[in-house]
């Protein structure tokens, strides 16, 4: 069986949707449709502080890293707007790596940023068995 490297783009300010998925690929796994590995940036050291120079380059070279090995990338759309320069920072990076992006639309939304539309390779909407086969089929 195919071992998924997944990167879920998140928040740690709003770690609910992040903890969601991070639970349906656990329950694929566990259910043998999958075996994945999370690439995703583990919460922050409080000492970087992504507001001043040195702490955002640290951050992003955090992400680079954890991007680089990684071969799904799901963008959780519904942060967007309040965290648009990282999300951007790390779908350009994903594009840049030549990664395939899973846009996932919030629960109940039918727009999402035109960032994730245009640069996805799929969108799926809010539930377990879109994503997981997102990841799968891919």
């Amino acid at each position: 069986m195919a071992i998924y490297n997944i990167f879920i783009s998140h928040a740690w300010r709003y770690s609910d949707s992040y903890k969601q998925i991070v639970r349906w690929l656990n329950e694929a796994q566990n259910e043998g449709k999958l075996v994945w590995k999370n690439y995703s940036v583990p919460e922050h050291d409080p000492l970087i502080d992504p507001n001043t120079t040195i702490g955002k380059n640290k951050l992003k070279d955090m992400l680079k890293e954890q991007i680089r090995p990684a071969s799904k990338i799901l963008v959780l759309s519904g942060m967007y707007v309040a965290y648009s320069e990282w999300i951007d920072f790390e779908i350009d990076t994903s594009v840049n790596y030549g990664k395939y992006i899973i846009g996932v639309k919030p629960w109940d939304q039918q727009r999402i940023p035109s960032k994730v539309s245009n640069n996805a390779d799929i969108v799926v909407g809010w539930n377990k068995n879109s994503v997981i086969n997102a990841v799968i089929d891919s």
